[in-house]
């Protein structure tokens, strides 16, 4: 009599078939639709506003532009070309302005806050400096940073990153403080240091806090740039937008307007959607 041996459980036949995860496509087809919902809401709300302000305040068509003016001067002109190129060219200078203060105040506020977590100390002697210069307001800071920094990229980075720096870091110092007690005491009791506590467990903790200061932190990194380009560089949108004014040019200036504000709102659905993606994987969404 011949034996056939049956499959067992970990051979060849039980083996599960790989193939993709169910409904993964179609979550994160949702996960996109409910971040970029809000952008359409924000832009019709915009537009709205936009024609509204307009009507209330009865500002000729001269001085005050409509979105349909816009699109024309942007679009459908037969200058339209050489109109975005103005318009384009000053915002990749504004976005390279605002993407240096942005990083720059998103790191030096993480590296800040994690130094008040594991020291006390530090942050009982720093805490009232930081607040102080926060409560100096911006534009009476530009003079001095331009004197120390000259009309140079360093003096629109350092204007940048102090208006994205003070809010992120109330923010990172809540979130890292709101780690479990519990969690941070097993990793001291299996003989961790302050940092490995910090590294293991407050760090996880605090990504929605992280991220959360960096939605805050897009529209405030490209107000710095434009008042650094305003008062500092004289270039870019910020100083396109007086020269324009000046100018009495008017559709270049409310163009700008709407192109800075356009992106300002899609950096900011970016950042959501950069959020969700990755704390749907850490399991914190």
């Amino acid at each position: 009599m011949t034996l056939v041996e049956s499959p067992t459980a970990t051979g060849p036949a039980a083996a599960p078939a790989v193939g993709p995860e169910p409904g993964r496509g179609g979550g994160l087809l949702r996960l996109l639709g409910r971040r970029l919902l809000p952008v359409g809401v924000s832009i019709v709300a915009v537009l709205v506003l936009w024609t509204g302000f307009l009507q209330v305040f009865g500002i000729r068509r001269v001085i005050g532009k409509t979105p349909l003016d816009v699109w024309g001067w942007l679009v459908t002109a037969p200058q339209a070309a050489a109109n975005r190129g103005v318009v384009f060219g000053n915002l990749g200078i504004t976005l390279r302005d605002a993407g240096i203060g942005y990083v720059a105040g998103l790191v030096a506020a993480l590296v800040v806050a994690m130094l008040f977590v594991l020291s006390r100390s530090v942050e009982q002697a720093f805490m009232p400096v930081a607040t102080l210069l926060r409560s100096v307001p911006l534009v009476a800071m530009t003079p001095i940073i331009v004197l120390a920094f000259g009309r140079t990229l360093g003096a629109v980075a350092v204007i940048g990153a102090i208006v994205v720096f003070f809010p992120a870091l109330v923010t990172l110092v809540f979130g890292l403080r709101s780690a479990s007690v519990q969690a941070q005491e097993l990793v001291a009791v299996y003989g961790g240091t302050r940092w490995t506590r910090l590294r293991l467990v407050m760090l996880p903790s605090a990504a929605p806090a992280f991220f959360a200061a960096a939605r805050l932190g897009v529209p405030g990194a490209l107000v710095g740039s434009l008042m650094a380009e305003w008062l500092a560089t004289g270039e870019g949108i910020g100083a396109a937008l007086l020269k324009a004014m000046g100018g009495f040019r008017y559709l270049e200036m409310w163009s700008s307007v709407a192109v800075v504000t356009a992106v300002s709102i899609l950096a900011y659905a970016l950042v959501g959607i950069v959020e969700s993606v990755v704390l749907a994987r850490m399991g914190l969404d």
